[in-house]
């Protein structure tokens, strides 16, 4: 299993050079070249983690190791997907590179599968971490969109409104789509909770955290569709918004204390 692993982390690596490439030749052969390459380490990936569940008996997504390569992998569907629909060469280059540095972390943790602690051997884990990870795959996406309408919508830049639009437009739906996934992801863990420690809602610093996320990306979207919010403000709390994630899922593990610090 450790060469599918390796090979996925490569195709990723790859893309990012091919996707520069495409940057600096503006030659469509590259942009093509770097999405078949993205799309081979999630394919490669995609069988990684099937055998790692057929060998452990239960979904690979307990320990900071298998969280990471999840990570990669969210990160590189949620591309694809916008992939069909727009053609952002940058974008691509921007998510082989974090798909590509999650996979590169991931190899600096122990790999070898472990047995699970009991509150976590329940059907529940599949479902708590696949939606939650859908929900942080959706709002990286959206943070590297708010950098890159940042970057266009700069003093000077003679990018077109029609792209600085589309950007905007990607960025509501990226983030809508990590909002429900990661409302779906908290219900689904609130219940999970009931069932391993009899109570819905403990107040875990994992749990605080992803209610403080929640509220940052509710609010982007009431701003966003209630209030008419637009251009700079909506990007920077995207930013924002992916910070939160990202203390919730790496930072807490290791700075706070609680039920979910078996993720260390």
């Amino acid at each position: 299993m450790n060469l599918l692993f390796n090979l996925g982390m490569a195709a990723y690596f790859a893309a990012l050079v091919c996707a520069v490439v495409c940057l600096i030749s503006k030659r469509k052969l590259f942009d093509l070249l770097a999405n078949l390459l993205i799309l081979a380490g999630l394919l490669t990936q995609t069988v990684y983690l099937g055998l790692r569940w057929q060998q452990a008996g239960r979904a690979p997504f307990s320990n900071m190791f298998e969280s990471l390569v999840l990570f990669a992998w969210t990160v590189a569907v949620v591309y694809l997907v916008l992939r069909i629909r727009i053609r952002i060469p940058w974008l691509a280059a921007a998510s082989a590179t974090l798909s590509a540095l999650a996979m590169a972390h991931a190899s600096t943790f122990e790999s070898a599968i472990q047995p699970l602690m009991p509150a976590l051997q329940s059907n529940w884990l599949s479902f708590h971490v696949m939606t939650c990870f859908l929900g942080y795959g959706g709002f990286a996406i959206s943070a590297l969109v708010a950098v890159g309408f940042l970057v266009a919508d700069r003093k000077g830049s003679n990018v077109l409104p029609e792209t600085r639009e589309t950007l905007e437009t990607i960025l509501s739906q990226t983030i809508s789509f990590g909002f429900l996934f990661l409302t779906l992801g908290i219900l689904t863990g609130a219940v999970w909770a009931n069932s391993a420690w009899g109570t819905y809602w403990s107040w875990d610093p994992k749990e605080t955290w992803s209610l403080i996320t929640w509220f940052v990306y509710a609010a982007f979207l009431h701003c966003r569709f209630m209030r008419g919010w637009r251009g700079r403000r909506a990007a920077w709390i995207s930013i924002i918004g992916f910070l939160s994630v990202l203390f919730t899922y790496y930072g807490v593990n290791f700075l706070l204390t609680g039920l979910h610090s078996y993720a260390s």
